[in-house]
């Protein structure tokens, strides 16, 4: 069965259940399925490193939130002979790889869905973190 029958059937089944959102992974695809407005149906190689991974920004006064896009091990640095992508203070661009998690053995890059200066950093090297989960605050300049 092709995967966009899989999608389809995926789909017919969740009609009429109060499921908002469904992630489901088989092999090197994974497939999220979102039942709100102005969302799409995103489909990634899990395999592939220049896999970007959207993450979810959410503007808070003057700031904005970086959240994680995924569940795994949040990575500042990518690896442990070399700095940190970024640190506080530092200016960041959109599309500028600002972490890694470690999903699956998989290394996701985390770019930024914002330009701005780097204000917070919330995870520490090596901590687990969960989807949705700060990791960032940008202020715009």
């Amino acid at each position: 069965m092709s995967w966009v029958k899989r999608v389809e059937a995926v789909m017919d089944a969740l009609k009429g259940s109060a499921i908002g959102e469904i992630e489901l992974a088989e092999g090197e695809f994974e497939i999220i399925l979102r039942r709100q407005p102005g969302t799409l149906v995103t489909v990634k190689n899990t395999h592939n490193d220049s896999t970007h991974h959207p993450a979810t920004l959410l503007t808070n006064n003057s700031f904005t939130e970086l959240k994680s896009p995924l569940t795994g091990v949040f990575y500042a640095a990518s690896s442990p002979d070399s700095g940190p992508f970024v640190q506080v203070g530092d200016i960041v661009k959109v599309g500028q790889t600002i972490a890694l998690i470690e999903a699956m053995k998989v290394f996701n890059e985390i770019q930024a869905e914002a330009s701005g200066r780097v204000v917070a950093i919330k995870a520490q090297n090596g901590d687990v973190v969960k989807k949705s989960e700060a990791l960032f605050l940008i202020e715009p300049v």
